[in-house]
Protein backbone atom coordinates (compact mmCIF):
# COMPACT_ATOMS: atom_id res chain seq x y z
CA UNK A 1 0.00 0.00 0.00
CA UNK A 2 1.51 3.83 -1.12
CA UNK A 3 2.48 5.64 2.16
CA UNK A 4 1.77 9.73 0.89
CA UNK A 5 4.71 12.13 2.25
CA UNK A 6 7.83 11.78 1.07
CA UNK A 7 9.36 13.53 4.60
CA UNK A 8 9.58 12.13 7.70
CA UNK A 9 7.45 15.03 8.85
CA UNK A 10 4.61 14.52 6.20
CA UNK A 11 4.09 10.87 7.01
CA UNK A 12 4.10 11.45 10.51
CA UNK A 13 1.02 13.60 9.75
CA UNK A 14 -0.19 11.51 6.63
CA UNK A 15 -0.36 8.57 9.86
CA UNK A 16 -2.20 10.59 12.10
CA UNK A 17 -4.78 11.73 9.80
CA UNK A 18 -5.47 8.30 8.34
CA UNK A 19 -6.01 7.36 12.13
CA UNK A 20 -8.40 10.04 13.00
CA UNK A 21 -10.17 9.11 9.88
CA UNK A 22 -9.99 5.06 10.72
CA UNK A 23 -11.63 6.49 14.29
CA UNK A 24 -14.34 8.20 12.27
CA UNK A 25 -15.03 5.05 10.22
CA UNK A 26 -15.32 2.88 13.48
CA UNK A 27 -17.89 4.98 14.81
CA UNK A 28 -20.06 4.88 11.68
CA UNK A 29 -19.61 1.66 11.27
CA UNK A 30 -19.91 0.13 14.88
CA UNK A 31 -22.85 2.39 16.35
CA UNK A 32 -25.66 0.08 14.49
CA UNK A 33 -24.29 -2.87 16.49
CA UNK A 34 -24.79 -1.17 20.04
CA UNK A 35 -28.05 -0.30 19.13
CA UNK A 36 -28.48 -3.92 17.93
CA UNK A 37 -26.81 -5.14 21.05
CA UNK A 38 -29.14 -2.85 23.59
CA UNK A 39 -32.13 -3.80 21.49
CA UNK A 40 -31.83 -7.26 21.70
CA UNK A 41 -31.06 -7.16 25.76
CA UNK A 42 -34.70 -5.15 25.45
CA UNK A 43 -32.47 -1.88 26.82
CA UNK A 44 -32.14 0.85 24.32
CA UNK A 45 -32.46 3.41 27.04
CA UNK A 46 -28.59 2.61 27.56
CA UNK A 47 -27.38 4.47 24.21
CA UNK A 48 -28.79 7.62 26.31
CA UNK A 49 -26.31 6.76 29.28
CA UNK A 50 -23.96 9.33 29.36
CA UNK A 51 -20.97 6.69 30.83
CA UNK A 52 -21.98 4.09 28.29
CA UNK A 53 -21.77 6.53 25.58
CA UNK A 54 -18.28 7.18 26.22
CA UNK A 55 -17.23 3.64 26.85
CA UNK A 56 -18.86 2.90 23.39
CA UNK A 57 -16.98 5.78 21.66
CA UNK A 58 -13.70 4.62 23.13
CA UNK A 59 -14.20 1.20 21.54
CA UNK A 60 -15.89 1.93 18.28
CA UNK A 61 -12.38 4.49 17.54
CA UNK A 62 -10.22 2.01 19.14
CA UNK A 63 -10.81 -0.58 16.92
CA UNK A 64 -11.38 1.42 13.78
CA UNK A 65 -8.15 2.37 14.38
CA UNK A 66 -6.90 -0.89 15.62
CA UNK A 67 -8.07 -2.36 12.04
CA UNK A 68 -6.21 0.34 9.81
CA UNK A 69 -2.87 -0.16 11.86
CA UNK A 70 -3.11 -3.58 11.34
CA UNK A 71 -3.63 -3.08 7.77
CA UNK A 72 -1.02 -0.62 7.42
CA UNK A 73 1.71 -3.55 8.89
CA UNK A 74 2.06 -2.54 12.36
CA UNK A 75 2.84 -5.16 14.94
CA UNK A 76 0.91 -5.68 18.42
CA UNK A 77 2.73 -3.15 20.66
CA UNK A 78 2.02 -0.44 18.15
CA UNK A 79 -1.75 -1.16 18.15
CA UNK A 80 -1.76 -1.79 21.87
CA UNK A 81 0.30 1.62 22.73
CA UNK A 82 -2.15 3.66 20.28
CA UNK A 83 -5.31 1.63 21.32
CA UNK A 84 -4.26 2.63 25.19
CA UNK A 85 -3.32 6.22 24.75
CA UNK A 86 -6.63 6.83 22.82
CA UNK A 87 -8.58 5.17 25.62
CA UNK A 88 -7.51 6.28 28.47
CA UNK A 89 -8.56 9.76 28.48
CA UNK A 90 -12.26 8.02 28.49
CA UNK A 91 -11.82 5.67 30.90
CA UNK A 92 -10.09 8.16 33.07
CA UNK A 93 -12.66 10.63 32.93
CA UNK A 94 -15.33 8.33 34.24
CA UNK A 95 -14.16 9.06 37.68
CA UNK A 96 -14.90 12.50 37.49
CA UNK A 97 -18.69 11.64 35.81
CA UNK A 98 -19.05 9.20 38.34
CA UNK A 99 -18.84 11.71 41.06
CA UNK A 100 -20.69 14.13 39.82
CA UNK A 101 -17.98 16.84 38.90
CA UNK A 102 -18.24 16.44 35.27
CA UNK A 103 -21.50 16.45 32.64
CA UNK A 104 -21.67 13.74 30.10
CA UNK A 105 -21.36 16.42 27.49
CA UNK A 106 -17.67 17.68 29.24
CA UNK A 107 -16.73 14.11 29.54
CA UNK A 108 -17.34 13.53 25.51
CA UNK A 109 -15.53 17.07 24.90
CA UNK A 110 -12.88 16.67 26.98
CA UNK A 111 -12.13 12.68 26.43
CA UNK A 112 -12.09 13.45 22.68
CA UNK A 113 -9.98 17.02 23.11
CA UNK A 114 -6.77 14.82 25.28
CA UNK A 115 -7.39 11.43 22.84
CA UNK A 116 -6.00 13.82 20.17
CA UNK A 117 -3.42 14.65 22.34
CA UNK A 118 -2.48 11.60 23.93
CA UNK A 119 -2.24 9.93 20.50
CA UNK A 120 0.26 12.79 19.39
CA UNK A 121 2.45 11.78 22.33
CA UNK A 122 2.12 8.44 21.92
CA UNK A 123 3.24 9.12 18.10
CA UNK A 124 6.02 11.64 18.86
CA UNK A 125 7.30 9.04 21.92
CA UNK A 126 7.66 6.48 18.82
CA UNK A 127 8.24 9.19 15.60
CA UNK A 128 10.23 6.19 13.87
CA UNK A 129 7.61 3.89 13.69
CA UNK A 130 5.03 6.77 12.51
CA UNK A 131 7.54 8.74 10.04
CA UNK A 132 8.51 5.54 8.34
CA UNK A 133 7.88 4.87 5.15
CA UNK A 134 5.45 1.82 5.05
CA UNK A 135 5.30 1.24 1.55
CA UNK A 136 9.66 0.02 1.89
CA UNK A 137 9.39 -0.56 5.81
CA UNK A 138 7.82 -2.70 8.31
CA UNK A 139 8.71 -1.09 11.29
CA UNK A 140 12.57 -1.40 10.53
CA UNK A 141 12.82 -4.97 8.45
CA UNK A 142 12.09 -4.84 4.84
CA UNK A 143 8.69 -5.65 3.42
CA UNK A 144 10.02 -8.02 1.27
CA UNK A 145 12.21 -9.61 3.87
CA UNK A 146 9.06 -10.13 5.84
CA UNK A 147 6.81 -11.43 3.48
CA UNK A 148 9.20 -13.93 2.41
CA UNK A 149 9.27 -15.03 5.71
CA UNK A 150 5.70 -15.77 5.69
CA UNK A 151 5.23 -17.59 2.49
Amino acid sequence: MRQLGRTPRARFWWHYLEMVVAMLVGMGLFWPVWIGLFALADRPDLMERGDLAAVRMAINMTVGMALWMRVRGHGGRDIVEMSVAMSAPFFVLLIPHWTGALSADALMMAAHTIMFVTMLLAMWWRKDVYSADHSTQVHGRSRRRSENATA
